[in-house]
């Protein structure tokens, strides 16, 4: 039986509501709930589509929701992952918007965010290892991504340039691979 609208809505609706600190943030539990929980996509699939969403314009989590949604039940199955994605922020930021001038100056305000910063980097950090062995970057891969994050934070390459030489690279190496066999 193919999955439900309502059940993509609802699974990428928590995915946006209990998700804090943006699309990456957000990789740990939306990799818990269609790769494990519900086996909607394998993990090789899933950092196929992290890649292809990291390179698509847009927000990467809507990206990926809709992905997910058009392969489960096409354009509605999109329509419905990608809403729930963005609803709860849509009304969380509202809600914000609406009343954040009135406490901003509250000192247990600025306390919370100093405490949810470093949670934040943690919830980074812990997809970036998840990604790099699934994707298996290994010892004699290692240099591919630092050399990529070098060339961006301290050179000012564009990521775009990086993603194309990567594409064209991996394709080039794929030609290569298939002549030796």
């Amino acid at each position: 039986m193919p999955t439900s609208l309502f059940k993509l809505f609802i699974t990428f609706f928590k995915v946006g509501l209990f998700t804090f600190g943006g699309g990456y943030a957000m990789i740990p539990l939306i990799e818990r709930e269609v790769v494990q929980r519900y086996r909607w996509v394998s993990g090789t699939e899933f950092v196929d589509l992290l890649a292809i969403s990291q390179s698509a314009p847009g927000v990467f989590a809507v990206n990926i929701s809709v992905f997910i949604g058009n392969k489960l039940r096409g354009t509605r199955g999109a329509l419905s992952a990608s809403l729930g994605c963005v609803l709860p922020s849509v009304l969380i930021i509202l809600a914000i918007a609406l009343f954040f001038s009135h406490f901003r100056h509250l000192e247990v305000v600025n306390n919370v965010f100093m405490g949810i910063r470093p949670v934040v980097v943690a919830l980074i950090a812990v997809p970036v290892f998840n990604v790099a062995k699934s994707a298996k970057i290994g010892w004699t891969t290692v240099w591919i991504p630092l050399l990529s994050a070098l060339l961006i934070v301290v050179m000012g390459v564009s990521p775009i340039y990086i993603i194309l030489l990567a594409g064209i690279c991996g394709f080039v190496w794929g030609k290569i691979k298939n002549n030796r066999s």
